[in-house]
């Protein structure tokens, strides 16, 4: 598990960009619950964490791609491959995260 800094340092309803053992991952909080994916979008490569968060679905700001940060699912095109999720904990208030992929 990789420490990445306070939980409370990410507001809930929005999403954070934090590099990882050199990759880039966007950690959200959505009432209250964290999730970690990449932050590349799949269609473009475009930065995840620059687009919209609403409710458990990140929309891409570049060409509108929606994606479920619960389990990294494409909710809507154009991309057609699904982002990886990985596992995300708080640990005496403190965010933690294993690139071990979780879906």
């Amino acid at each position: 598990m990789t420490l990445l800094g306070e939980a409370d340092a990410i507001a809930d309803g929005t999403a954070a960009l934090f590099t990882v053992e050199g990759k880039p991952i966007a950690v959200a909080t959505v009432d209250g619950h964290l999730y970690a994916f990449d932050d590349s979008c799949t269609h473009m490569g475009c930065s995840l964490s620059d687009g919209t968060l609403e409710g458990t679905e990140i929309t891409c700001p570049c060409h509108l791609s929606v994606f479920q940060i619960t389990d990294g699912a494409v909710a809507a095109g154009p991309a057609e491959d699904p982002i990886q999720t990985y596992p995300v904990e708080v640990v005496d208030g403190q965010v933690s995260i294993s690139l071990a992929a979780a879906g």
